[in-house]
């Protein structure tokens, strides 16, 4: 059983800067792959970065290069560090875990890029 608590959304300019936090509690020995998807208004829900606990990441194409995530094993944290932030980045980020085969969400935090 896996519990995930997002925090870090909020609003932030064009061209800013946001990190967001993703912390894992519950009964387990260890979490395979965190990440993040996020639903824009009206789309449908998209990943947007997966880590391992080995270290493996993949992006969705349209965050390569502004967006690095990260986690930290011993807290089953994960992070991600949303650089040059553009309007269509805004979306509910929803954290995301995969464990001994299921899947578990986070309830989501709303990140906004507005002027």
């Amino acid at each position: 059983q896996v519990q995930l608590v997002e925090s870090g959304g909020g609003l932030v300019q064009p061209g800013g800067s946001l990190r967001l936090s993703c912390a894992a509690s519950g009964s387990f020995f260890s979490i395979y792959t965190m990440g993040w998807y996020r639903q824009a208004p009206g789309k449908q829900r998209e990943l947007v970065a997966t880590i391992t606990s080995g270290g493996s990441t993949n992006y969705a194409d349209s965050v390569k290069g502004r967006f690095t995530i990260s986690r930290d094993n011993a807290k089953n944290t994960v992070y991600l560090q949303m650089n040059s932030l553009k309007p269509e980045d805004t979306a509910v980020y929803y954290c995301y875990a995969r464990y001994v085969g299921l899947d578990y969400w986070g309830e989501g935090t709303l990140v906004t890029v507005s002027s």
